[in-house]
């Protein structure tokens, strides 16, 4: 029998936390990043998304509308509605970290109705997917709230509509939902919009990703980094 030593000894020898394998890994994005457009604050973002995909091909298809970072950071401070396209990001949001910014936010600020009977019996109704139906629900806290999409291209188109024709005007949309129908099109429409946003332009994105954004908008919203 050959004898092998796991990898894990060399973790016992030289321990690091969780807290300090991100900061390792955040210098490592930092020294293997090529040149880029952001703003220090816009990489910030761009940086916890890398570190959340592995991926430095994402870069290149991060957006941000004018002003987009101040408009989350101001939108977090006064503890802004939230809502998400699926109980996959309200899963993945930290509390703590939301609670850090204002401590107001409970789960009563976060909304994703994707999952309610009323919602899901429209959508056998009408052949419609959920997700219309789920963000057609909140309509009447999406005014000045943060909309957060990493999976549904439709809800997406949705609130673009109620944005167009209902004048439903979001603090922040983070536009990242992934796939291959409606998917481009709906980030395209969102950002011809006068409405602050962070997209990622094609057929990419996922709840991971969204949920980044809002966690890396927490900690630059936050009273340490004010104060720094």
């Amino acid at each position: 029998m050959i004898s092998i030593k796991p990898l894990i000894h060399s973790l016992y020898q030289s321990p690091m936390s969780g807290d300090e394998i991100e900061a390792k890994s955040f210098e490592i994005i930092d020294s293997e990043a090529q040149p880029n457009r952001f703003s220090p604050a816009q990489w910030a973002v761009a940086r916890r998304m890398v570190h959340t995909s592995a991926d430095f091909n994402l870069v290149e298809q991060i957006r941000f509308s004018e002003h987009a970072i101040q408009a989350g950071i101001d939108a977090l401070r006064a503890g802004a509605p939230i809502y998400v396209d699926s109980n996959m990001i309200l899963s993945g949001l930290s509390m703590a970290r939301l609670r850090r910014v204002c401590p107001d936010y409970g789960r009563d600020r976060l909304m994703c109705h994707v999952s309610d009977p009323d919602v899901i019996d429209s959508s056998k109704e009408t052949g419609l997917p959920r997700s219309l139906y789920a963000v057609r629900k909140a309509a009447n806290r999406l005014h000045r709230s943060i909309a957060v999409f990493g999976n549904a291209p439709v809800a997406l188109l949705e609130l673009n509509r109620m944005i167009i024709e209902n004048n439903i005007i979001p603090a922040l949309v983070i536009a990242m939902p992934v796939g291959f129908v409606h998917v481009v099109e709906s980030k395209l429409e969102l950002m011809s919009l006068d409405v602050p946003f962070i997209a990622i332009e094609g057929r990419r994105g996922g709840s991971p990703l969204a949920v980044s954004t809002i966690h890396a908008l927490c900690e630059l919203a936050s009273p340490a980094v004010e104060s720094a």
